[in-house]
């Protein structure tokens, strides 16, 4: 999971370094051919204005590619895919969803909101049931980042002891089953795997 955040992070750098660049040689270039900083700060605009425009491509094509998922493409992502689709989820069921680094190793969390309430969630793609201690995380995480409750969500189930102890608090799960549910809520084709 370190490596692919390291790539992400290469890939933006890389992204804003090359707009950068662009923005810089279309000014100097322009600058140096009319003598005028208007012409030049209008090249360089275009370029920036193309870079936004191309930027909002990608993420819509991403978002209708998403739409397109099933939970058996979740079964083969990996955790920060994870959490990006239940990104995608949540936006279409109308929050706002912000993407927060963790300030532990756990990776990243949302923090969802929709009506003035906020919540904080926790993406674990498991292949077993998921404990206690993720949900002293996501209890923690509820003054942490100062919302009203946390939810756990997993494309697995949850340990009786995890479910009890979410119950008392102000913890929501929402294992395999509704995930599934919301999934076909965003595309009614998905494949329904056999039980």
């Amino acid at each position: 999971m370190a490596r692919r955040k390291s790539w992400m992070i290469l890939q933006e750098i890389t992204s804003r370094g090359l707009m950068g660049l662009l923005v810089a040689v279309a000014f100097l270039l322009t600058y140096s051919t009319t003598k005028s900083i208007v012409y030049a700060a209008v090249a360089a605009g275009f370029i920036v204005i193309c870079f936004i425009i191309v930027h909002m491509f990608i993420r819509k094509r991403k978002e209708e590619n998403a739409a397109g998922m099933d939970i058996a493409d979740i079964s083969i992502m990996e955790g920060s895919q994870f959490e990006q689709y239940l990104g995608y989820l949540f936006k279409a069921q109308g929050y706002s969803v912000e993407v927060i680094q963790a300030p532990s190793d756990e990776g990243t969390v949302l923090i969802i909101a929709k009506g003035g309430r906020k919540i904080v969630v926790q993406a674990k793609r498991h292949t077993s049931n998921i404990g206690i201690k993720t949900i002293q995380e996501a209890q923690a995480a509820i003054a942490h980042y100062g919302v009203a409750e946390a939810w756990v969500v997993t494309d697995s189930g949850f340990t009786e002891a995890a479910d009890t102890l979410a119950k008392s608090n102000a913890v929501r799960l929402i294992p395999r089953e509704q995930l599934m549910e919301m999934i076909l809520e965003l595309n009614p084709e998905a494949a329904i795997p056999p039980k």
